[in-house]
């Protein structure tokens, strides 16, 4: 029973950690294939004298970039954001960050 269930644990565990692994992969893409169509687009925009700051430039990125959204919440669920950690870590900063100003000026 108890190798049943440790081999279950594990079946779920290396789904997640392939879940998170595709996320990450998906962002260096995300990343890499971004900079190069910006950059390309800068070059040509610059050597034709367009404005470069308009939003057809960025359109590949703002959508790409909802899906890459729909992506890390599919992985890491709405808490990744605002969740119970994170609003215990940020009052534990605040916290912090109180005390070392109390101490500073005591």
């Amino acid at each position: 029973m108890s190798n049943y269930i440790d081999e279950e644990r594990y079946i779920r565990a290396k789904k997640r950690v392939e879940k998170i692994k595709g996320f990450y992969i998906h962002l260096a893409v995300y990343i890499i294939v971004n900079l190069f169509i910006l950059g390309v687009k800068f070059i040509d925009d610059y050597k034709d004298g367009d404005n470069f700051w308009e939003f057809g430039s960025f359109g590949t990125v703002f959508f790409w970039g909802i899906g890459l959204a729909v992506h890390a919440i599919s992985v890491f669920g709405f808490g990744f954001v605002f969740g119970k950690n994170w609003e215990e870590r940020k009052l534990k900063q605040f916290m912090d960050e109180e005390k070392g100003e109390r101490q500073r000026w005591e």
